[in-house]
């Protein structure tokens, strides 16, 4: 079974709900999604931005997430790309300069290996070049 997580970014720093934390996540019909801790609402969907775990790991076990900054490590290159989610699936954009987005499994199949270097929310430059 899937594992399903998530972590927010409310501006300021990022924040990781879990099962054993004392945020909830709170998934609302038409009002979005929320962020409370036991005492009030922390962030909402106007000033945050949610990021799903993809359920993959990086070569040093880190958790790679929606937002994230890898490196996709090949045989004799190493490129940068950012983590989405398109077209019912997660994704990298802006493998070898290309802003159109390809699935992870693509990578995974070729036997490619991910190092997660940052986000695009703390560590924006790393994707500048």
């Amino acid at each position: 079974m899937r594992e399903i997580k998530f972590r927010v970014w409310n501006g300021q720093e990022m924040l990781y709900v879990t099962y054993e934390a004392e945020l909830q996540l709170n998934f609302g019909i038409n009002k979005g999604w929320s962020l409370w801790d036991s005492y009030e609402d922390i962030c909402n969907h106007e000033k945050g931005n949610l990021l799903q775990f993809t359920g993959l790991k990086d070569k040093n076990g880190r958790e790679i997430y929606e937002g994230d900054i890898i490196n996709i490590i090949g045989r004799e290159t190493s490129e940068q790309a950012q983590v989405t989610f398109d077209d019912g699936s997660f994704c990298v954009m802006g493998y070898l300069g290309d802003l159109r987005t390809q699935p992870l499994r693509k990578f995974i199949f070729f036997g490619e290996k991910f190092e997660v270097i940052g986000n695009i929310y703390e560590n924006s430059k790393l994707l500048e070049t």
